[in-house]
């Protein structure tokens, strides 16, 4: 069956997820039901990342296996066609090799997360960012953030529920950059490593939100980071700032 490559992007916000649901709405529910109207029987199409409730997509990859050998740009518009209303668009499709898998082929994943600091509330970018209504101090964020690269035990940031098999990961960015904007600042929060624990990027700008409103020091991201204790976290902020911006692979599909 040929195999498809499939760049997404999506709203989380009308959500439970990236990942298929009985009894509520999800964005492979959504990808999978317009698959369905093309083709009788498509598998189960396979994404590289799992993202929560209210994250969004801006290059979430997924592969599907069709019957049908489908021209990719054909192949695009009428799943776009049919993913309305949702907030779901395929960026792009490209034919890829059958031993091509979205998420073990991956050998990076990028997060962006947007917080707003800011007294009014948040009208155009409300569901997209995180907003505090105090200001934040970036060279300390920027500071504590550099205790995080490397490879660690990221116990203390790994939600309780967390799947993965070991907690230690490598992480190979965290870029934290501001932006003004109308009475108030971004923070735009990179982070890019080859695979991440559930919740540890959330987990991560909760901490450092900590240490730019100088409730927390930089030195104490380095302690809670060595006492491989989740308690030891910072709050886990909310999901509606969160992106998964890239996917990597050895070689770009889409380039």
């Amino acid at each position: 069956m040929p195999r498809y490559a499939l760049k997404i992007e999506y709203d989380g916000a009308p959500f439970a997820g990236w990942q298929r649901q009985a009894d509520q709405p999800s964005v492979q529910g959504a990808v999978e039901a317009a698959l369905a109207k093309l083709e009788a029987n498509v598998p189960s199409i396979a994404a590289a990342g799992r993202t929560d409730a209210g994250v969004h997509g801006l290059g979430q990859v997924a592969h599907c296996e069709m019957a049908k050998d489908w021209d990719p740009f054909r192949l695009s518009e009428a799943l776009n066609h049919h993913l309305k209303p949702d907030p779901v668009a395929i960026l792009r499709a490209v034919r890829v090799a059958d031993d091509f898998h979205a998420r073990f082929s991956a050998v990076e994943r990028q997060y962006l997360f947007r917080l707003v600091s800011r007294r009014a509330p948040v009208t155009h970018e409300r569901g997209k960012v995180w907003q505090v209504q105090y200001p934040l101090e970036l060279e300390p964020m920027q500071e504590a953030a550099r205790h995080l690269l490397g490879r660690h035990d990221f116990t203390t940031f790994r939600a309780s529920i967390c799947q993965a098999a070991s907690p230690i990961k490598t992480l190979d960015a965290l870029d934290i950059e501001a932006v003004d904007i109308p009475e108030g600042r971004e923070f735009r929060f990179h982070v890019r490593a080859r695979s991440f624990l559930h919740n540890q990027v959330r987990s991560f700008v909760g901490t450092l939100e900590r240490v730019g409103a100088g409730s927390w020091a930089p030195g104490d991201v380095k302690d809670a980071l060595e006492a491989c204790d989740r308690a030891a976290c910072g709050p886990v902020c909310p999901p509606q700032g969160l992106y998964l911006a890239r996917v990597g692979y050895p070689e770009d599909p889409f380039s």
